[in-house]
């Protein structure tokens, strides 16, 4: 923050607690999460039949599911579309669960499983009181589980919906990086706050029952240099793309540098952090079988929707996917790893050996796979000494 602005000071988070839920999830070697499909057509443009779902019931039991094979984390995503999604035959995105109001619930309904929620931190009259408040108690609701992904929007349209201007790039980052400095200083708790900053002003505010760990877990999302320095004083844990597009034997290539630059960020802050990347996994039997399930994904490939999403995201200033090619949204994931239970174990240790510490894993057909990936892969992972 600018050195002309009040001191907020930063205390505690959950990785200075090694028995908080989040300490305890990154001993493992790889950390494994599961993207959830809070949104019609979840992460995949395409119209071969399947049966994820978007409705709350679904997503419970996939967490569920999840949970029992010993995930460690559960995402929800968050975007603002119009009437019809993104269109096509699916009409993409048009059913939207709030993954704020969803993943407070998941965190109710679970044990042990991590529930992090997505929010637009910018938009609308969001204000570091009333979030510090209400993940404060998302908190003690899941014992410590709860974490928010910070994110600051990159598209020009959703911006509008609120009756606002989409803020200039480095500047929604100084915004977020007051907003989440604010929220620290109510979570520590030490006295009433009374701040004048550049974007925020507070007189004897306070947050009280303090979370259970210094704080909720933050994660924000990164693909250039002012989001890796925001993640740098923030996160525990930083979701990001590959910089190469998401066919996985480019994208390996470009993801050493890239995660180095996101970790150092964070150590010139003092500070360390976890990276994860989201692929999208799809595995069979055989590898035969895995590349043909993924050319069926891609023959029916929805365009409509597609050339609507790439639409928006060329509108947008996010730094991150500019390499992704509209054909990557057929099957999705900021990755792809397609092969038979080997393969794919063989690719997520690449991925760690690039420097990943877990994957945010997208499935097609949600359900079926994740049973697939838990009874035929996490052995393998547990083998291969990636998981514990």
């Amino acid at each position: 923050m600018s050195s002309d602005l009040p001191t907020l000071h930063t205390g505690p988070g959950p990785l200075d607690f090694p028995d908080s839920p989040l300490g305890r999830a990154v001993r493992q070697p790889m950390m494994l999460g599961l993207f959830l499909p809070l949104q019609t057509g979840a992460f995949s443009q395409s119209t071969l039949p399947r049966g994820t779902r978007w409705d709350f019931p679904y997503n419970r039991h996939l967490t569920e599911v999840a949970e029992s094979y010993g995930f460690e984390f559960v995402f929800g995503l968050q975007q603002w579309v119009p009437k019809g999604g993104f269109g096509g035959e699916t009409r993409y995105r048009e059913n939207f669960l709030d993954p704020f109001m969803s993943t407070v619930a998941l965190s109710a309904s679970t044990s042990s499983i991590l529930t992090i929620s997505t929010v637009h931190v910018l938009y609308g009259n969001w204000h570091p009181l009333h979030l510090a408040r209400f993940a404060a108690t998302a908190d003690h609701i899941s014992g410590g589980r709860y974490g928010l992904n910070i994110v600051t929007g990159y598209a020009a349209n959703e911006p509008l919906m609120f009756g606002m201007e989409r803020i200039q790039h480095d500047n929604r980052y100084d915004m977020a990086d007051e907003f989440v400095s604010v929220m620290e200083d109510l979570w520590a708790g030490e006295d009433n706050l009374t701040y004048d900053g550049r974007y925020y002003r507070l007189t004897d505010a306070y947050v009280s029952p303090r979370p259970r760990y210094g704080r909720p877990i933050l994660v924000s999302a990164s693909g250039s240099p002012a989001g890796f320095a925001y993640a740098g004083r923030h996160s525990d844990i930083v979701f990001t793309s590959s910089p190469a597009g998401a066919e996985f034997d480019r994208a390996i290539e470009a993801l050493p540098a890239h995660v180095a630059k996101i970790k150092q960020a964070a150590r010139d802050a003092g500070r360390e952090v976890k990276v994860i990347i989201n692929p999208t996994v799809i595995c069979r039997e055989t590898d035969a079988e895995a590349k043909a399930y993924y050319d069926s994904i891609v023959s029916h490939a929805d365009m409509g929707s597609i050339e609507a999403y790439a639409r928006r995201h060329q509108g947008g200033d996010a730094k991150g996917w500019q390499q992704h090619v509209p054909a990557d949204r057929i099957v999705g994931g900021h990755i792809q790893i397609v092969g038979d239970p080997d393969t794919v174990t063989a690719q997520i240790a690449r991925l760690r050996d690039a420097g990943m510490d877990g994957i945010q894993i997208g499935f097609y057909d949600y359900l079926p796979e994740l049973h697939f990936f838990g009874e035929h892969v996490l052995p393998r992972l547990k083998a291969a000494g990636l998981r514990l």
